[in-house]
């Protein structure tokens, strides 16, 4: 068996693995809840629909703008302030977006102190936040801006100057360098930053929630609460599943042919803003910045000093250590996957089926967590009671199942910035190391792992934080006592305790933002050598 063989064998091997839950719940179709249907497109149905896809479009349209402009002003622009805000940018993303949903709520909602102000001095009378559409989107935007800025930022400095500098020759102004040449040549990491927010709106649930606005999302709990209809909660979730694919669709069809390689990279800013353009564009960054980090973890904090003595143990040692365990355990095996997957893309000619594969074992991300579990807990009782009847409902939780359990969701996280990292490795690369005589091993050592490097610790910070964040997937399929930060919030949160709640919120954004200076060093390393 030649070695292009085993790699396409080992890729289905793989693709099949983690296509599994998916398929069983695609085979839900095969029982029939019609009257749990009649009733959904008599009542809710269009509701949920119109409701979902409002929603996407509105936070597709915020993280596309925030993310891109303030990638754009860091990497091209010196303005007072720049270094801090580059990286305060990153910060929201440690927020759970259900975390900074009832922030807003407490600061914001008729009874917060905002608008009790407003009542008082202003004869404001008053609204309710929680009605449309709009406040949602801003604060789903606020937390999923950062997937678009951190791959839009990484396409800009890998721009260099010298595109810059020959469009200004050309008599371009700023915003047709940004428009005509940044835009377009960052256009494949835009539309996978993109692609990940959408795909994580899709799959909210403890946003929609909290806001009370039903989507496809809070309906699948519907169904599976008020109707006790597991077949029909995985039938609608299928439909969450049309709708990912035909995101996938959209991005690939912008991306088209479009194949940028770079090994160029941004050495100083081309624009040095002066006088009230410096401090406008200052003013504008700093806002996103406070809206979207400074203003909710304040109010946290005080949250937290209010409840600290009542609230504060020794059991969050083990709840900090268990969301260590299983976001780091589950990055590594993520990341390692998405490795294979790419490598496999790089070595040989995919063919089309291998290519959809590919692609429906990324649509986890856009299931709900619950629905997954589900999924994964069908899928191992059916095969345990294959293997030995009586068991397979023994094992059906576990740590096994959770990491399998957050690979099937938080691949497509670590795929996108994993391709992108390997479509810089160009076939000239490769024949020039092969011409100087560099065997396989000192290949990958010194050419392919210093340019994948920063793409790894990215997709491996990713997959990390949005573990500690999962919520559903670790309530349904934990070990018995084997409690998270994530848990502690939600049994806090669901009883009204929002101040409670502040400290194992608070202890979470810590974690992640912990593993956001780790990053930050990585990158900062990564920029240094490239200027060397």
């Amino acid at each position: 068996m030649n070695s292009k063989l085993t790699w396409q064998i080992s890729l289905w091997a793989l693709i099949v693995l983690i296509s599994l839950p998916l398929l069983r719940l695609l085979s839900a179709w095969l029982e029939p809840s019609t009257e749990v249907w009649q009733h959904l497109y008599e009542t809710l149905l269009f509701d949920l629909i119109s409701n979902t896809l409002w929603l996407l479009f509105g936070v597709g349209v915020g993280v596309t703008l925030l993310g891109v402009v303030m990638a754009w002003f860091v990497t091209m622009c010196e303005f007072p302030g720049r270094k801090w805000l580059e990286w305060m940018l990153f910060l929201p993303f440690a927020i759970p977006a259900y975390v900074l949903g009832f922030v807003y709520l407490g600061l914001f909602d008729f009874p917060g102190p905002v608008q009790s102000f407003l009542r008082e001095h202003f004869n404001w009378a008053g609204l309710d936040i929680r009605q449309g559409s709009l406040s949602i989107i801003i604060v789903m935007t606020l937390v999923l801006y950062p997937y678009v800025y951190m791959l839009a930022r990484n396409a800009f400095y890998s721009q260099g100057n010298g595109l810059v500098e020959s469009a200004r020759l050309l008599g371009q102004n700023p915003f047709g360098v940004f428009l005509r040449v940044s835009v377009p040549l960052a256009r494949p990491a835009i539309a996978a930053g993109v692609m990940l927010a959408l795909m994580e709106t899709l799959a909210d649930f403890g946003t929609v929630s909290i806001f009370n606005y039903s989507t496809l999302t809070s309906g699948i709990f519907s169904v599976w609460e008020d109707f006790r209809s597991l077949q029909a909660a995985a039938q609608l979730s299928t439909a969450i599943l049309a709708i990912a694919i035909l995101l996938i669709l959209i991005e690939r069809w912008s991306r088209g042919r479009a194949r940028y390689d770079s090994t160029k990279h941004m050495s100083s800013r081309p624009y040095r803003l002066k006088g009230i353009k410096a401090w406008s564009v200052t003013l504008l960054v700093s806002s996103v910045v406070f809206f979207a980090f400074i203003l909710p973890v304040a109010q946290l904090v005080i949250w937290a000093a209010q409840t600290l003595t009542e609230e504060w143990d020794t059991r969050y040692f083990d709840w900090i250590s268990n969301s260590f365990m299983l976001a780091f355990g589950a990055a590594f095996l993520t990341v390692g996957l998405a490795v294979i997957v790419n490598s496999v893309r790089m070595q040989t000619r995919l063919s089309w089926p291998l290519r959809v594969g590919i692609r429906f074992a990324n649509l986890g991300y856009a299931l709900p967590g619950s629905v997954l579990a589900v999924g994964i807990m069908l899928l191992i009782i059916d095969l345990g009671e294959m293997i030995s009847p009586g068991t397979g409902i023994w094992l059906s939780s576990g740590v096994l199942a959770l990491l399998l359990a957050y690979m099937v969701r938080f691949l497509a996280v670590a795929y996108g910035p994993v391709e992108s990292s390997f479509d810089t490795i160009t076939p000239s690369m490769t024949e020039a190391a092969r011409s100087l005589g560099a065997s396989t091993p000192r290949l990958v050592s010194h050419i392919y792992f210093p340019i994948l490097k920063p793409g790894l610790v990215i997709a491996g910070f990713m997959v990390a934080v949005d573990v500690m964040k999962e919520l559903p997937a670790t309530y349904l399929l934990r070990p018995y006592g084997w409690d998270t930060l994530a848990i502690r919030i939600y049994e806090l949160s669901s009883e009204g305790l929002y101040d409670r709640a502040a400290i194992p919120s608070l202890m979470l954004l810590l974690l992640g933002l912990a593993s956001l200076y780790m990053v930050h060093l990585v990158n900062k390393r990564y920029k240094i050598k490239a200027r060397t």
